[in-house]
C-alpha cells in the first residue's frame, strides 16, 4: 500500500478551500465573484457611514435649541455599526458631555458590567441617545425636547438597522413607544417599533444611572438583560 505524503502547501489548500463558502467554490469565475462580494459589503458600509456622518451634521447645523447652547458637545454615537444591536439611553450626562462619547464614566462602567453579564462586548453593538445634548443639571428631557430629537432618533435608527433595539430608561421609552408610564411597569417588555414601514423589534430597561441611584432594582434589570440574550439566541444574533 502506497502512503499520499501530504505536504504542507497540500494542507493550506485544504484549510482555505474550506473556509470558503459554495457560491464562490462552484462559481465560473470565482475569484471575480468573491472580489464582488466584498466590493458589495465595502459600499454599504461606506453608505452606511457616510449617512451617519450626514445625520450628525443636520443635528449639529440645529438652531434655537436651548439644549444645544447649553451644552458642550453633541453626543451622536458610539460602536460597530454592523451590529445587530443598538441601545437607546435618554440623554447625556456631565461625563458624556465632557468627553463627547456616550456612556461613560459610572454609568459607562455600569452598562459594560451589564453586558458581559450576558456575553456581550460594549464595543461589539452601536449605542446613541434619544436626545443628543445634555439638558442642564442633568434633569430628564421635556416632552417638546423629546419630540423634537425623535425624528433625527428614528433616522439613525434607520441608517443602522438593528434586529433588536434596547431602550435604556423612560426618555428612550417615550420617545420611541410614546408611553409615558412609570417604567417599572413597562420594563422587560418587548415592544414592536414602527419606522418608515420597517418593524424593529424593542425591550425597554432601565438605565444604568437610575440603577446607580436605586441600585435594589438591578435584580429587575438582571431579569431584563436574561431576556435579551435568551432573543439574541432566538434569533441567531451574532455578537
Amino acid at each position: 500500500m502506497i502512503k499520499k505524503r501530504i505536504n504542507q502547501n497540500d494542507s493550506f489548500d485544504l484549510e482555505l478551500l474550506n473556509s470558503i463558502d459554495l457560491d464562490y467554490v462552484f462559481s465560473e469565475k470565482p475569484q471575480n465573484r468573491l472580489i464582488d462580494k466584498i466590493n458589495k459589503i465595502d459600499l454599504v458600509n461606506n453608505n452606511k457611514s457616510k449617512q451617519l456622518t450626514d445625520l450628525k451634521n443636520e443635528i449639529n447645523s440645529i438652531k434655537n435649541c436651548k439644549l444645544k447652547e447649553s451644552a458642550n458637545s453633541t453626543i451622536f454615537g458610539n460602536g460597530n455599526i454592523e451590529s445587530p444591536i443598538m441601545i437607546i439611553g435618554g440623554a447625556p450626562g456631565k461625563s458624556e458631555d465632557l468627553s463627547g462619547k456616550v456612556f461613560t464614566g459610572n454609568d459607562g462602567s455600569l452598562l459594560e458590567k451589564m453586558l458581559m453579564a450576558i456575553k456581550i462586548k460594549k464595543q461589539n453593538i452601536y449605542i446613541t441617545y434619544a436626545v443628543n445634548y445634555r439638558p442642564p443639571e442633568d434633569r430628564k428631557p421635556n416632552k417638546e425636547e423629546i419630540k423634537k430629537y425623535k425624528f433625527f432618533l428614528e433616522k439613525h435608527i434607520s441608517i443602522i438597522k438593528p434586529k433588536l433595539i434596547i431602550m435604556m430608561g423612560s426618555t428612550a421609552m417615550e420617545s420611541l413607544t410614546g408611553l409615558t408610564n412609570n417604567i417599572s411597569i413597562e420594563r422587560g417588555k418587548w415592544k414592536d417599533i414602527i419606522i418608515k414601514n420597517t418593524s424593529y423589534k424593542g425591550i425597554i430597561t432601565f438605565d444604568p444611572s437610575y440603577l446607580l441611584r436605586y441600585p435594589e432594582n438591578k435584580k429587575k434589570s438582571w431579569e431584563d438583560l436574561k431576556n435579551i440574550r435568551k432573543k439574541i439566541e432566538e434569533f441567531n444574533l451574532k455578537i
